[in-house]
């Protein structure tokens, strides 16, 4: 359970005594996340010939119980999907959604949830094995309980003093003594079983529509919530194209708005390959680069992003040549731009810095990235009286939103290959963090491991502080001074959840990586049969 990361070869099996670097017979699939019980009960579901999407939706439901504070059915998100058979990628869409209307007795206005439409619609595509058993693992865990994880603690820890004076988080979140919950601690939900029960059973039909959605809306208006049933009914999940940036023979997918991150990222990957140089660039420079075109991706969303966190230009618009350009033109390699030398200036927002990850992929090579959110940490801080469910917090442009989820896919539209999967949690930051080992990976040529435990630097537009981990070298720091860059010092810069095949997955001559970040808890697995 303490795997950080693994490679994977044909040659022989894993050993207790190289438990980061493991050799295997036969690969069947990859997967890596914020969670370590969800992700084992991933490594199982691809040990019995599951696809990528039936793991992933295992991985779905164990986080319903093991990690509300960002993954409770109240929640939403955005995945990526690869179908390996058919070489391409699409985004599944099922974010929280604004209820039609907020009445004034609502003391913490709820969002509609979009969990579990989302990952019944994720496997109704792309799914191989039953329902049931897919949904039976965070079912299991619910009611006869699990260990609280440290990222579930470390969750807890900051608001566990609000949180605990709602009685039905109590119930869940604190322990016998009344105190929060210590890793390990025993988190027992019986409410939150008897609803996974039903979706096990009937699929989402119950949850959106049935006796379970009428003990929902009740509970949601108990806590001082808003949901009708009119809400659960018309909620869909909705199949989107990607937003696309061609890189040689290569495409690398990311998620389209309002998954905002996503296309911040895909900016900053168009503006890395069409300058070029990466690779031969020293530590500095590269941090230069990064930092300088996060910047200029944070501006030109400025000026795309509308408040429900649209945007006003198409998809292909926000990729092209001349946007890429014009966001390069000012770009000098000794030299820091100022913010307000861009038009508009990158705006002040505050963005909810609560979110996970995680991504999957199978022996077909098919793959699977998603990012989840409650648009706030435990959302609104109440639960669903009766239900178990923690309630996400309604969409608003002050940074309860979507803005930080952006997962990505780049694969071979030719050979059918997938080359990398990433996805990122930690906010404003979470693009740069995932650019960061992205870039390294695809345009350096640098191992994972490598990649991702470099410092980060990340530059969100405002305030004019380009940000950096502790780890950065003395000397790289004092070259980014002598470029202008004003430097802060943040202890961590998002988290990152990758799987990188830079031969191809699954016909790689070369080592497959899968890799959760290091400052996080999460963990990696490989499944083989």
């Amino acid at each position: 359970m303490s795997l950080a990361a693994c490679n994977m070869l044909p040659g022989s099996s894993p050993t207790p005594e190289s438990p980061l670097i493991a050799e295997i017979k036969k690969v069947s699939g990859a997967a890596a996340g914020d969670e370590p019980q969800a992700i084992v009960e991933a490594r199982n579901i691809l040990a019995q010939g599951g696809s990528a999407a039936d793991a992933a939706v295992a991985i779905y439901f164990t986080l319903a119980a093991t990690l509300p504070s960002s993954a409770s059915l109240g929640g939403g998100g955005m995945c990526l999907v690869y179908d390996a058979k058919a070489g391409k990628v699409e985004a599944l869409d099922f974010l929280n959604r604004a209820p039609a209307a907020v009445p004034p007795t609502a003391e913490r206005p709820s969002a509609v949830p979009g969990n579990p439409m989302g990952f019944w619609t994720l496997h109704a595509r792309y799914g191989k094995m039953p329902w049931s058993q897919l949904v039976t693992p965070g079912e299991r865990f619910a009611r006869l309980g699990s260990p609280a994880s440290r990222i579930l603690v470390a969750d807890l820890a900051p608001v566990a003093a609000p949180l605990l004076q709602d009685p039905e988080s109590r119930k869940v979140f604190a322990d016998p003594t009344g105190r929060p919950l210590a890793e390990g601690g025993k988190l027992l939900q019986p409410d939150l079983a008897r609803v996974l029960s039903a979706i096990r059973l009937g699929g989402p039909s119950e949850f959106y529509r049935g006796a379970i959605a009428r003990d929902l809306v009740n509970g949601t208006k108990a806590a001082g919530g808003s949901l009708e049933l009119s809400d659960l009914e018309a909620y869909r999940a909705e199949w989107r194209p990607t937003v696309q940036v061609k890189d040689g023979n290569r495409v690398a997918h990311f998620a389209p708005p309002p998954a905002a991150a996503g296309t911040v990222e895909a900016q900053m990957y168009s503006m890395i390959f069409e300058r070029g140089g990466f690779s031969s660039a020293s530590v500095a420079e590269r941090m230069h680069i990064l930092a300088e075109t996060s910047l200029r991706g944070y501006a030109d969303r400025a000026r795309w992003m509308r408040d429900d966190y649209g945007s006003v230009d198409s998809l292909a618009t926000l990729t092209s040549r001349p946007v890429t350009e014009r966001l390069m033109r000012s770009f000098d390699p000794q030299r820091h731009s100022a913010p307000g030398s861009f038009a508009p200036p990158p705006a002040t927002r505050p963005e909810n810095p609560s979110a996970t990850s995680f991504v999957v992929a199978d022996t077909n090579g098919s793959a699977v990235a998603c990012a989840l959110t409650m648009n706030n940490a435990f959302g609104t801080g109440r639960m669903a009286r009766g239900t178990g469910v923690m309630l996400a917090a309604a969409p608003s442009a002050q940074g309860r939103g979507p803005a930080s989820l952006g997962p990505m896919i780049v694969m071979n539209e030719s050979s059918k290959q997938m080359f990398f999967a990433g996805s990122a949690a930690g906010g404003v930051a979470a693009p740069s963090a995932l650019m960061s080992v992205a870039t390294r990976v695809l345009f350096a040529e640098q191992p994972l491991d490598v990649a991702m435990r470099a410092p980060r630097v990340h530059h969100g537009g405002s305030p004019d502080i380009t940000y950096v981990e502790p780890e950065a070298a003395r000397e790289d720091v004092q070259q980014l001074v002598a470029r202008g860059h004003t430097m802060a010092t943040t202890p961590t810069l998002g988290l990152v959840n990758v799987i990188s095949c830079p031969g191809g997955m699954p016909r790689a001559k070369n080592l497959c990586s899968v890799m959760s970040d290091p400052r996080g808890h999460g963990i990696a697995m490989f499944s083989n049969d």
